[in-house]
């Protein structure tokens, strides 16, 4: 059987433990990695481990000892409850002992789970699954985890109450950032929540999440483009003292400016423009840019984007002037420009 879909993450969730044999691959180590470990704790427990009720056994090592997979299957385990054997970074010339063990199992036995890289469609473990009437094939794409994963792994973690305007911040976090990243994150929202009835709020969502980006830099561009003249000095000065380089700056400086110019000349306005960009903005920040895209203007914006992309060339040029100095000349000339028509 072949799973698709969103039947992958609520298989994989509850997995059938009547089924002999399930096989969970993907090109992404980390998300195969973290299905299988999900699938593994749905099937035994948290303390399956601890239990000897989980034998863990390297794929490459069944070539070599192809009857200690069938062996771990039909072992008696010293503690009652299920079992799992799991068969870790499984090649394809681990197939025929997988076969030998799933035509031999029977209920009462061990389950299989079956955890490999990127499978091709002629792979020996595929054409041993797929048309398996009782095996299960579970293969893990690249997709970000959706609404109705990104629920469950909540309320697993003790958060039930995520308002609409959370969730949507969530959903748009886990496109951001890697799936461990992303589970990660969670836990320690969940672990920040503990013991708070409140809602999960937006603002605490970004509090909360990997920053994408130096946080000094950050809070410059930020200066700049709210025209905050009386601090940007003391700011410059913080940057210049950690040792980041100009280009680095005008880098940041033409991103932030583009993504304020693509949400001020969106036919849906500045909000839905910034709701737009990739990778996504979320909680305050988007707010926040938001503002700034109003308070600019297209005009005004694509005139900033010339003169840092004119700062850029001179940067990388063979140009004897200061770089920081220059850099520092530009932003400041943009933390004092006027506003411009939108």
């Amino acid at each position: 059987m072949i799973l698709k879909g969103a039947e992958i993450a609520r298989y994989l969730s509850r997995p059938d433990p009547t089924r002999p044999a399930l096989l969970i691959y993907g090109q992404d180590a980390m998300r195969v990695a973290l299905k299988r470990a999900e699938a593994v704790k749905a099937l035994v427990g948290d303390h399956a481990e601890e239990e000897m009720r989980l034998t863990r056994l390297p794929g490459a090592d069944l070539r070599k000892d192809p009857a200690a997979l069938l062996d771990a299957v039909k072992a008696v385990g010293f503690f009652p409850g299920p079992r799992v054997v799991l068969v870790d970074d499984a090649p394809d010339a681990s197939a025929p002992a997988i076969a030998a063990a799933i035509a031999e199992w029977r209920t009462g036995d061990a389950a299989i789970v079956v955890a490999a890289g990127g499978l091709s469609k002629g792979s020996a473990l595929r054409k041993l699954f797929e048309p398996h009437p009782s095996a299960v094939t579970a293969p893990i794409y690249d997709d970000p985890p959706g609404e109705e994963e990104i629920t469950r792994w909540l309320r697993e973690a003790g958060l039930a109450d995520v308002p609409r305007d959370a969730m949507r911040d969530l959903v748009a976090l886990s496109r951001a950032l890697d799936p461990g990243d992303f589970r990660q994150t969670v836990q320690k929202i969940a672990l920040y929540k503990l013991g708070d009835d409140s809602p999960l709020s937006p603002s605490e969502i970004a509090l909360l999440a990997p920053a994408t980006i130096e946080a000094e830099v950050d809070d410059l561009i930020d200066c700049v483009a709210e025209r905050r003249a009386k601090e940007f000095g003391a700011l410059m000065r913080r940057i210049e003292g950690q040792g980041i380089l100009p280009v680095t700056l005008c880098i940041a400086a033409l991103r932030h400016f583009r993504a304020l110019h693509a949400a001020s000349s969106d036919p849906g306005g500045p909000a839905a423009g910034i709701g737009r960009l990739r990778p996504p903005v979320f909680g305050p920040r988007r707010d926040r840019m938001i503002r700034q895209a109003q308070d600019w203007g297209m005009r005004a914006l694509e005139d900033a984007i010339h003169q840092l992309i004119d700062t850029d060339l001179t940067l990388r040029s063979a140009s004897k002037a200061p770089a920081m100095a220059v850099m520092e000349r530009t932003l400041l000339r943009l933390c004092m420009m006027p506003r411009g028509s939108r």
